[in-house]
């Protein structure tokens, strides 16, 4: 882990509350999961390039028509109110300082537009009222979103052992009686695109066939993410997913990845192994616990930064020079 992230994860335990901290950081049923996040990249190794000018790096990404600094994308979190009075305000602040790109959370603190103050895209679930989804991506895309993220893989809430969400999410725009609809298939692709008018990425893929078939249903990308190890435990973790969804997918879509992402060491392996971009979850929440927008930027600009680094060691000066042949194959 960066030390950033560390030092800024320490402080957040001992600022946040013991029953917020078990919600962000609770694992499905035994956490076996959530415990091979980290050490899934770190089991990646490179092969690097030698005698490149790399007097220059740069990390910028272009994304669905942003143009970013970086390709670390903070991802969709629930209830930034709980680490940081002014919520995902300030995450959004702290997002757009770095350069980034923030992915809302449908179940944030606030009313999705008092947040925006810089790119961002919206996270959806498909609710048992769809009516009231609708309602939500219309709403973001007059706030000035630029794409939807389905959330794919929460039929269900998975078990949560010592984390209880009712008594924390009783607040902001979809409260927790606002159930995910599992009915839902993948025709609700087609039904944000309709609604939002607005292209719809599919997060929660774990698997190359389901990702063709997202892209079939009119997706414009999907994401490789298990929840962060929070539904389905033993789900296979998002760096050993990720090769096969990128292959699958080739060059019909984008393709991003999230899950125990903590360096820019782990960024470099990403993108080489296929994702344009990564998103990061809980190490946002500890910034912004740590120091508000500031903490958010600092973690950021972290990661950015040490991509910047090893992206140079590795002998790549820009995102089009990190290819597969970067890592070691399997």
């Amino acid at each position: 882990m960066h030390p950033t992230l560390a030092a800024q994860q320490a402080v957040a335990a001992r600022r946040l509350p013991e029953a917020v901290a078990r919600y962000y950081g609770a694992g499905a049923g035994e956490g076996v999961t959530a415990a091979e996040a980290e050490p899934s990249w770190q089991g990646l190794r490179l092969r690097p390039r030698v005698l490149r000018d790399v007097s220059l790096v740069d990390t910028a990404v272009e994304l669905l028509g942003s143009r970013l600094r970086t390709p670390v994308l903070a991802g969709p979190t629930a209830a930034h109110a709980l680490a940081h009075p002014e919520g995902e305000a300030a995450t959004a602040r702290g997002v757009a300082a770095a350069g980034g790109l923030l992915v809302l959370s449908t179940r944030a603190s606030l009313p999705l537009e008092q947040v925006p103050c810089g790119p961002w895209w919206f996270q959806a679930y498909v609710m048992r009222d769809r009516g009231r989804t609708r309602g939500l991506v219309q709403r973001a895309a007059a706030a000035g979103a630029s794409a939807v993220v389905l959330t794919g893989d929460v039929p269900y809430l998975g078990p949560r052992p010592g984390s209880s969400r009712l008594d924390l999410l009783g607040q902001g725009e979809v409260d927790p009686g606002a159930e995910q609809d599992p009915s839902a298939g993948l025709e609700t692709i087609e039904e944000l695109t309709a609604a939002s008018g607005l292209p719809v990425l599919v997060k929660g893929v774990l698997r190359g066939d389901d990702a063709a078939a997202c892209l079939d249903a009119g997706a414009t990308g999907v994401v490789v993410s298990n929840h962060g190890g929070r539904q389905l435990d033993r789900a296979i973790s998002s760096a050993a997913a990720l090769p096969e969804v990128a292959r699958t997918v080739g060059g019909r879509g984008l393709v991003l990845v999230d899950g125990g992402i903590r360096s820019g060491l782990d960024v470099l392996c990403a993108l080489a192994i296929g994702a344009s971009a990564v998103l990061v979850g809980r190490p946002v929440l500890w910034g912004l616990a740590a120091a508000g927008a500031a903490g958010v930027e600092e973690c950021l600009t972290a990661l950015t930064s040490d991509l910047a680094l090893v992206m140079g060691l590795a002998g790549a000066r820009s995102l089009a020079e990190v290819a597969a042949d970067l890592v070691r194959p399997p």
